[in-house]
């Protein structure tokens, strides 16, 4: 099949020579499964094979795209699509910069985030997970929902500046289970990510979802008063906000269109906490990485804050164009986030409960739907959602209804920052909208910052 596709890229880019077209493809193609669960019962089990084809042609400072979905089978109609963005790139109007057309110098081919077992993984294993890992916790009130998502993901890339051409192949899975009161209404969830079979471990996701649902049935739940709090935040919430920095922050797009909170002027200097370390790291095969990006670039590990000093702006080629900047290495669909561990030994939610403390804790596992509130100040707002927890310094735990925080994005990494645990973990941040596109942070288990306001508390589930 590799063969096969790289051939056809082949293909199209003698035809758009012969056309006398520039041109680059871009070529997508996904095998994806969902297994859904609701009601302690399958709602959807289903399958999709899909291939698309990005042709983008170029006429001086014009560009124009056109996308098909498509078959191998149907190289006629793909030449059609190279002579529709021939076209269309006529009539388009030309760009106030010169967007740059990769340069392939040598062909670069990567299967090492491909693993066959978890690619070939059955309808049958998927229940098995599923029935391991909820063995014993449903009740006649308590119910079961979730997502099963594995899949592969292959990408291509050739264009008309050279015979050179990319390559790459990668499976994941995504695995959310939550179970529900039905007349109470509260949730818990637990999630795993993998990138091989091997990682898969029911038993592991099992545990979290029983430890928590011990607590929901059998603490007491109460509304929070307002006002400021020592806050944990869970491996979810973390990589929530994390990708909320990424947006906002270290991009050099969003710096020039005056929607990061950072400056050129902070660039060596220190913005968060000394204990805050910041990589983007394509070396990590559990972040489903792109070691070169789509303009060829080498991706090795780009330091972005160390010990809370600002390393550098990351820049996506096209907006290096428009801002006349140095593009990074960062024209992919994802990049590869790291945030380091520390020093605190909590890697479960049960080794956090047992955490001596002096002051009462608030644990937030999940941050539920998240929004900027400004972005140049990089302040958000979210609120908490599942599987929250209040550890009392006596050592007790209650079950608080949900809460908001509206915060800025220097309060949570800066000064308050008090720990972050040493074990690390993996949240999946994959998306289930638009062409599949595996995504994953590795953050600490834990993180605690001190003295952050909420701003809003429920009265009840």
């Amino acid at each position: 099949m590799k063969e096969r596709i790289l051939q056809t890229l082949r293909e199209l880019r003698a035809y758009a020579l012969a056309k006398n077209v520039q041109a680059a493809f871009f070529y997508h193609e996904e095998e994806s499964y969902l297994m859904r669960f609701a009601n302690s019962a399958i709602s959807l089990n289903t399958n999709e094979h899909l291939l698309r084809l990005e042709i983008t042609a170029y006429e001086g400072a014009k560009r124009a795209s056109y996308e098909m979905i498509t078959d191998l089978s149907q190289l006629d109609l793909m030449k059609e699509g190279v002579d529709v963005a021939a076209e269309m790139v006529k009539h388009a109007q030309a760009l106030n910069y010169q967007p740059t057309v990769p340069l392939y110098r040598a062909s670069f081919l990567d299967e090492d985030s491909f693993d066959a077992g978890l690619a070939e993984i059955s309808n049958e294993e998927r229940l098995a997970y599923f029935n391991q890992a909820a063995a014993g916790l449903e009740t006649d009130e308590i119910k079961l929902s979730g997502i099963f998502s594995s899949g592969v993901n292959t990408t291509a890339q050739i264009n008309t500046r050279s015979e050179e051409l990319q390559y790459f192949k990668s499976s994941d899975a995504q695995i959310s289970m939550v179970l529900s009161h039905s007349t109470l209404k509260w949730e818990v969830i637990a999630e795993q990510s993998a990138q091989k079979k091997t990682e898969l471990d029911p038993a592991a996701l099992g545990r979290d979802l029983a430890f928590l649902l011990e607590r929901y049935q059998h603490d007491t739940p109460q509304q929070l008063p307002l006002g400021r709090y020592d806050i944990v935040f869970g491996a979810a919430a973390i990589g929530e906000l994390l990708g909320v920095v990424e947006d906002i922050g270290f991009s050099g797009g969003s710096l020039k269109r005056g929607y990061s909170f950072l400056g050129e002027d902070q660039v060596g200097e220190r913005v968060f906490s000394p204990k805050f370390n910041l990589t983007d790291d394509p070396s990590r095969l559990e972040t489903f990485p792109l070691r070169r990006d789509i303009m060829g670039m080498p991706r090795n590990p780009f330091p972005v804050f160390e010990n809370g000093v600002f390393a550098g702006f990351t820049w996506f080629q096209d907006d290096a164009d428009e801002f006349g900047a140095t593009p990074t290495g960062h024209t992919v669909m994802h990049k590869s986030l790291v945030l380091s561990g520390g020093e605190v030994e909590a890697g479960t939610l049960e080794e956090l409960v047992r955490l001596p403390r002096d002051r009462d804790l608030l644990y937030i596992p999940f941050l539920h739907y998240m929004n900027i509130v400004n972005p140049s100040q990089g302040l958000i707002t979210a609120s908490s959602r599942f599987g929250a927890l209040l550890l009392k310094k006596d050592g007790s735990v209650l079950v608080p209804y949900n809460v908001r925080i509206t915060q800025s994005l220097r309060d949570i990494f800066g000064d308050r920052l008090a720990w972050l645990s040493r074990a690390q973990t993996i949240h999946n941040t994959s998306s289930s909208y638009g062409a599949r596109n595996p995504t994953s942070v590795v953050v600490p288990a834990f993180l605690q910052v001190n003295d952050l306001e909420i701003s809003h508390s429920n009265s009840s589930y």
